[in-house]
């Protein structure tokens, strides 16, 4: 078992050496990069009770053109609601947002000195996005002291409001699991106020949910297959919505050479409590 350990670590290490050089963006409100559809889609309903959730890690966001097509031709990704995105670049995340009618934010939480790209979180929604900000996560990398990030964004959805986070919290070379579950908490504490809420993203760790749980929140991603090579890290939370039976969330397994992750979706319906919550937060 421990040989099995060291060995998992050393690939861990050399398949997340190029992550490691960057330069912090170290103010939380940029760079910024927001735009919406040309034309809207045509499903703003006020009755909107359920909501189809996907997270996917692009890697570097090098295959956006691929990684669209996965989208576009996959019938448990197709059509979703909000879509949490990682590994991206502005480029990247206009074009997927503009390919599949999406409104989208974006914040990068390094400029990748490797790469010579902005490395960060998006979130893409169906619906249009109220308000967002930036979300600097504690416990820089070991090894050239940057950050990562959460990008929050506040969904209304025909008649409510969704507070929706995409993050990646850091590698298990850079940080120990101590620290990405404080990574998580950050953004726990910023989803507080907030009735209905997703989280999704890379957690770079197959048990770090269980620290949402503590707090009240659906784990509908937390069994299956793994989604790296090294494990089961990619996974979605919520709050406020349901989730309808185990059958409502899963993996893609195929991604055709689109990144070295598989992206994880979950359906959530609204709660009526969420709801009536989101009624009082407006009034």
């Amino acid at each position: 078992m421990r040989r099995r350990q060291h060995v998992a670590f050393f690939l861990a290490f050399i398949l997340l050496w190029g992550c490691r050089t960057g330069r912090d963006y170290s103010s939380p409100d940029g760079p910024r990069f927001t735009g919406g559809p040309r034309v809207p889609p045509a499903n703003e309903r006020a009755d909107v009770d359920t909501l189809r959730l996907v997270s996917f890690n692009i890697e570097f966001a090098l295959r956006v053109d691929s990684a669209i097509a996965v989208i576009q031709s996959t019938a448990a990704l197709r059509g979703a609601d909000v879509i949490m995105l990682q590994e991206m670049d502005e480029q990247g995340t206009q074009r997927m947002a503009d390919a599949l009618g999406l409104w989208y934010v974006y914040y990068p939480a390094i400029f990748h000195l490797k790469t010579r790209r902005n490395f960060g979180n998006a979130v893409l929604s169906r619906w249009p996005i109220v308000e967002d900000r930036k979300i600097i996560l504690p416990h820089a990398s070991r090894f050239v002291h940057t950050h990562r990030s959460a990008t929050a964004a506040t969904v209304r959805v025909g008649a409510s409001l969704v507070r929706v986070y995409s993050t990646h919290l850091g590698t298990l070379v850079n940080i120990g699991r101590a620290a990405r579950r404080d990574q998580l908490r950050t953004v726990l504490a910023d989803a507080a106020r907030y009735p209905c809420v997703v989280i999704g993203g890379d957690m770079n760790d197959a048990s770090v949910g269980r620290v949402a749980q503590e707090m009240g929140y659906a784990w509908p991603t937390e069994q299956g297959p793994r989604t790296t090579s090294l494990g089961r890290w990619d996974h979605i939370f919520i709050r406020g919505l349901q989730s309808p039976d185990g059958a409502a969330a899963g993996t893609v397994l195929d991604v055709r050479g689109t990144s070295d992750h598989r992206p994880v979706w979950a359906t959530g319906i609204f709660a009526n409590l969420c709801c009536h919550q989101r009624q009082q937060l407006q009034e």
